[in-house]
């Protein structure tokens, strides 16, 4: 062949190489067939955008989660499915009708460049709707459907219980399951779930107990678990080798599962499960005064106050409408709180949290939480700083505390220098890292801890190290190569062996985590030097710390927790 004649024919096989389709998979789940595709720039397959759950539309609103329809032919799986409707935050200086409190995560920004962050990918930003029960899949090259017993690992997403999706809280800040099955060294498959939020998921009250379901989206979100369970060996996973993780709302969702059926869920969802910022707001009875407000005020913001069957109203209000009201009455909420959130329904979440935990009811073989240094102060209202008064934040932030739980915890916080200090300690404390103590106990032994330091150590700071692909054009703040494989190893190194102290990553220099017991109250923490060296080191739980925590424990029943 002449040298001409080589290009020639070189090229038509590079055109037909350029133009053959990548990669991909079929996944029978017998109600439908979903083909995956391979990301070019990692080698896992992904499936984004399966179906576990029929559209929770019309007389499906606040009913349990439905096996979906079966679907013919084989359904694409290549974009990132609808986010469910979402509300903001309440931003009032009291409460009109007293709240709870809630989590969303923020991320910094950086410019410089590592090998970590290796590819961007984006597609077209999903819409909202009602019909957005589905979940992502990523798996490794390696894994072989049906043959490979991978770990798992089932990541559900934060903010509140009113808003976030598998594609973060803009559309844009995905969480990328490939994040995941990196940092796992390809030992493991991720899924990202999405739930229904707000009213949507989390409107309570007696006449929802009587003609639907309570804690609708915590059903979604045991619907998919269940849904793993039958499905995931398809993908090449272990069903019995399930790790539940989130963060903020995320992780108060692990929270509940873990109490879930008094802790005695059967068959077993997972085995293992891990907390980034532990979230545990004001959990009321669902007919308590609080829900019931809830639900009048949104048959009032409805148009449905003079119909027969409020709820039946509701089923056929029409999505546009029943989604201001979800806007409006989330906004109406003291500073920093969200509205509708989980309640304790008699069934699936038997008792309050508190109760449930301290009592040793809990799902799970081992346990892993992480806390930020300072998690209260994106929820309180720093133009308040040089009026707010410490009784009153109480007040509105616990609504049944009585004269003399204000009192007290008014005084378990004075050692604080400003009342504006002491609110964001009164915020953090309460609702975000007690509760990951009280975990900690529940679990004998059986758990560790950390704590992330990266100034400024805020609410949702962490997130961008587990998935450092989030956001397009956003680094983490601290671009270290090392703290990021270090510390989001070592939540992966659970995923795969229930202890983050087994590696597969041979480099990674995390020192040995002891586990955190009642005694020995190790912790691991995560930081960095000024001079940005990151730091790994083995520290003790604040003895202050405990004692304030057990305070907290003490009045749970008036903080409704």
């Amino acid at each position: 062949m002449h040298y001409a004649q080589a290009l020639v024919f070189l090229s038509s096989i590079l055109r037909i190489y350029a133009a053959s389709p990548a990669p991909s998979r079929v996944v029978d789940l017998g109600y439908a067939q979903y083909e995956g595709s391979v990301n070019d720039q990692t080698g896992n397959f992904e499936f984004l955008g399966i179906r576990f759950a029929a559209a929770p539309t019309g007389s499906l609103r606040w009913e349990a989660p439905q096996p979906p329809r079966p679907t013919r032919g084989t359904q694409k799986a290549n974009a990132l499915p609808n986010r469910c409707w979402e509300a903001g935050q309440g931003n009032q200086l009291r409460a009109p009708f007293p709240l709870n409190s809630h989590s969303s995560a923020t991320t910094g920004t950086s410019t410089t460049n590592h090998n970590h962050r290796h590819y961007q990918k984006r597609a077209a930003v999903p819409g909202f709707s009602e019909d957005c029960l589905f979940l992502n899949v990523v798996t490794p090259a390696s894994a072989v459907p049906q043959k490979s017993k991978l770990p798992v690992v089932v990541w559900i997403h934060g903010g509140g219980y009113m808003a976030g999706s598998a594609s973060g809280f803009n559309g844009n800040d995905v969480y990328d399951g490939d994040d995941l099955v990196r940092e796992a060294g390809g030992g493991a498959i991720a899924v990202i779930i999405q739930y229904r939020l707000g009213v949507f998921g989390f409107l309570a009250g007696e006449k929802v107990h009587q003609g639907g379901v309570l804690n609708a989206g915590l059903l979604d979100q045991q619907f998919a678990l269940e849904w793993v369970q039958s499905h995931i060996s398809k993908f090449g996973g272990d069903p019995s080798k399930v790790t539940i993780w989130g963060e903020s709302a995320g992780a108060g969702s692990v929270l509940q599962h873990i109490v879930a059926n008094n802790g005695n869920t059967r068959p077993p969802l997972f085995r293992g499960a891990m907390t980034s910022s532990t979230f545990l707001p004001s959990q009321y009875a669902f007919n308590d005064r609080i829900p019931e407000q809830l639900y009048t005020e949104t048959v009032k913001a409805t148009g449905c106050s003079s119909a027969v069957n409020t709820l039946n109203c509701l089923r056929q209000v029409d999505v546009n409408v029943l989604q201001e009201a979800n806007t409006n009455i989330g906004d109406s909420g003291f500073f920093g709180t969200f509205i509708f959130v989980p309640v304790v329904d008699g069934k699936f979440i038997t008792k309050r949290p508190t109760q449930l935990i301290k009592e040793g009811r809990v799902n799970g073989d081992a346990f892993l939480a992480v806390t930020n240094t300072f998690e209260g102060a994106l929820f309180v209202n720093m133009n308040t700083s040089a009026t707010v008064q410490t009784p009153s934040y109480l007040a509105n932030l616990f609504p049944e505390f009585r004269d003399a739980q204000v009192a007290e915890g008014t005084v378990q916080y004075a050692k604080q220098s400003a009342p504006i200090d002491q609110v964001v300690a009164i915020m953090g404390e309460s609702i975000f890292i007690c509760p990951t103590y009280f975990l900690l106990r529940a679990f004998k032994n059986k758990g560790f801890k950390g704590e992330f330091a990266i100034p400024p150590g805020g609410h949702g700071n962490d997130v961008i190290y587990y998935f450092p692909n989030q956001t397009a054009g956003v680094l983490p703040p601290f671009d270290s190569a090392e703290f990021l494989n270090n510390f989001s190893q070592s939540f992966l190194n659970f995923v795969i062996a229930q202890d983050p102290n087994v590696k597969w990553d041979p480099s990674n220099t995390v020192p040995r985590w002891a586990r955190w017991t009642e005694r020995g109250r190790n912790e691991m923490l995560f930081n960095k030097t000024d001079s940005n060296v990151p730091v790994f080191r083995s520290i003790s739980t604040s003895g202050d710390l405990l004692s304030r925590c057990d305070f907290w424990e003490s009045v749970s029943q008036f903080s409704a927790q």
